[in-house]
């Protein structure tokens, strides 16, 4: 999905193409369209789908929790394998937009954790869980998200991917700064696993489409499939160890979710507009900072705090890919608004 997103990275008007498309190359931006929408929209429903699956078969479900961590290793795989060395080019010759954006997701989102754990006075195990979704890298489905509302792709890719590189040392770290009061942790053992079910098989994949790119680029397409039935399968199994929780504080980790993704979305985009960036730049970084790798946030709070720590992850591995489409959907409408506008100037 990378791939063919990279390579319409310009084509919106949004990022200031100046001839205008033929109408084979309208075509293909249309089935593009089609198929990324499809991506976004299907995502969600699939993993709502592994989450009732574990709400109503809770003891099959829960018999999997073994699996949570070999599901990480494969979404973080499918990962490398849509990367190139290219997307990391975008550092040496655009630094400064990176440099903000990876900065504005690990400050942002971390604190922005904390005022919502504050405001609405969480338990101890929901706190820690909310903080670790703060503390993760960018989603992955921020860079269908970000072809969508007509942002930087190519941008939404690096950052993505420096990130998520990043995570072994800033997330343990500021989890043990932000949420150590309210869990114990060790920051150690949380980076070593880090490294190997996050930073290890992300670039194995990108070993492998170094070696074997036809191959790559023939099972491409069925990528971000293979990684959102991994999300819903972990999904499905923190749901199904959780039944209980979900039934009792299941509403307030739902409104904690929704205020910290939203206001990424919101301080993210400021942070652009701030930094004078263009449109485009300052619509990637509201999405890549809203939108978090809240699978690899799940698989920690399982292992490294408690079932109901994970609760905030799995919330948030649905919420995030709903209100990214409705992201997506506005920035568009913004658009077409601005579109006829000038339209109509130009008639006069």
């Amino acid at each position: 999905m990378n791939d063919s997103l990279n390579s319409k990275a310009g084509s919106s008007p949004a990022a200031g193409t100046s001839t205008s498309p033929t109408d084979a190359e309208k075509k293909v931006t249309a089935r593009e369209d089609r198929a990324a929408f499809i991506a976004a929209l299907g995502f969600p429903v699939l993993v709502i789908i592994g989450g009732l699956l574990g709400f109503f078969f809770p003891d099959t479900a829960s018999g999997f929790a073994g699996q949570v961590t070999p599901l990480l290793g494969i979404i973080m795989f499918g990962m490398g394998l849509t990367l190139r060395p290219i997307d990391f080019a975008l550092v040496a010759k655009r630094p400064l937009p990176v440099l903000i954006g990876v900065v504005a997701q690990f400050v942002i989102m971390p604190l922005i954790a904390v005022l919502t754990v504050w405001i609405l006075q969480l338990p101890a195990e929901i706190a820690a869980g909310v903080i670790l979704v703060g503390c993760a890298p960018g989603g992955t489905s921020s860079n269908v998200v970000s072809y969508l509302a007509r942002g930087d792709v190519a941008l939404s890719v690096t950052m993505t991917s420096v990130s998520t590189l990043l995570a072994p040392i800033f997330t343990p770290m500021l989890i043990l700064w932000l949420a150590g009061q309210y869990m114990p942790l060790d920051a150690g053992a949380m980076a070593w696993d880090i490294v190997k079910v996050v930073l290890i098989p992300v670039v194995a994949g990108l070993v492998v489409r170094l070696l074997v790119p036809k191959v790559v680029e023939a099972i491409t397409p069925l990528l971000p499939w293979i990684s959102v039935f991994a999300i819903s399968a972990i999904v499905c199994i923190v749901v199904g160890g959780n039944r209980d929780n979900i039934v009792t504080a299941g509403g307030i980790v739902l409104i904690a979710v929704i205020i910290h993704n939203g206001l990424g979305y919101l301080l993210g985009y400021l942070t652009g507009k701030v930094t004078r960036q263009s449109e485009p730049v300052s619509r990637t970084m509201a999405i890549e900072v809203g939108m978090q790798n809240s699978g690899m946030a799940t698989t920690l709070a399982t292992t490294y705090f408690s079932p109901l720590s994970a609760l905030p992850g799995a919330v948030f591995s649905v919420w995030h890919n709903l209100s990214g489409a409705v992201v997506a959907a506005v920035c568009r409408y913004v658009d077409g608004r601005a579109k006829k506008a000038e339209e109509a100037v130009a008639a006069q």
